[in-house]
């Protein structure tokens, strides 16, 4: 499977006889999935339709789904003649001919434009689809529309799983060198502690040596960065697993990126030296960098 981002959009136009319409998809990130259909009321099922299709493909996002329709006439349709009507007027037209005929008068001639004039010959028809027609077109081009958006949002995870691997990468070689950082800074810690314990011991009178070797060795157990390190690497190698994994992991992720920041927080507590305090803070920047584009997975 791969990963899906959470913010997308695909737009599409048609039309059938008088109606022309609109489609579009957009969405953007959420903790959960909330879809909004907008369409014309009158088209009767369509808006239920839609937004069971919708929330059976998609996992999260705050998902906007909109119909504009239009009359691409602008409502009046085709002029057509009446066939009935016609044959009708003609009709009366020559019955009165005949009766004028038979009375001894001459009547004008009859124009074409005389009978269009007829009430009824003439008529405006539009060409509108029966309204279960149109609902049936519509949803066959919204399958097709939702393809395409989630077709995008499948793009841009791939985008953002080539982002995410390359702050993976950064986080396990940071986390390497503060390994060694914090390999080079030991000596100097216990060099430390072993000064301030001869200095307490020469400035107090009666303290007990083994009290006070205790309290510092427990100082410096306290600085011992070891756990945070190694669930550093754990999580990286988790947070990899959920890439190859894809699929709805953007909740596992981001809960992940809050260990994650959980132990550079910690680190940068127990440096206690320049130059592991500088990696911890550069760990920090990425994971927080990282967890920005977490935001926007599936």
């Amino acid at each position: 499977m791969v990963l899906h981002s959470m913010t997308g959009f695909a737009s599409g136009q048609d039309g059938e006889g008088a109606l022309a319409w609109i489609w579009d998809i957009r969405s953007v990130n959420a903790k959960g999935l909330d879809v909004r259909v907008r369409v014309p009321d009158w088209l009767e099922g369509l808006e239920n339709e839609i937004k069971k299709r919708a929330t059976k493909s998609l996992g999260r996002g705050n998902v906007t789904i909109g119909l504009r329709l239009s009359r691409a006439d602008d409502g009046k349709g085709e002029l057509q003649i009446n066939a009935a009507a016609m044959t009708a007027a003609l009709a009366a037209i020559q019955q009165t001919q005949a009766a004028a005929t038979e009375a001894g008068l001459d009547l004008a001639p009859v124009r074409a434009t005389d009978i269009l004039q007829i009430r009824g010959v003439l008529e405006q028809v539009s060409h509108e689809a029966k309204t279960e027609d149109l609902v049936t077109q519509l949803l066959s081009e919204f399958d097709s529309l939702l393809a395409d958006f989630i077709n995008m949002r499948s793009n841009e995870g791939a985008a953002l799983e080539v982002v995410l691997s390359a702050q993976l990468e950064r986080i396990e070689s940071l986390s390497q060198e503060a390994a060694q950082r914090a390999a080079a800074r030991d000596p100097l810690i216990k060099e430390a502690l072993r000064a301030n314990l001869a200095r307490v011991l020469d400035q107090s009178d009666g303290a007990d040596p083994d009290r006070v070797a205790q309290e510092l060795a427990m100082i410096a157990v306290k600085a011992d960065v070891t756990e945070e390190l190694d669930r550093l690497k754990a999580h990286v190698a988790a947070a990899r697993k959920l890439l190859g994994q894809g699929g709805l992991v953007g909740r596992k992720l981001d809960f992940l990126m809050q260990e994650f920041n959980r132990e550079a927080n910690t680190l940068c507590s127990k440096a206690q030296n320049a130059a592991l305090t500088e990696v911890g803070l550069e760990l920090k920047t990425v994971i927080d960098q990282m967890r920005e584009q977490v935001q926007n997975i599936e």
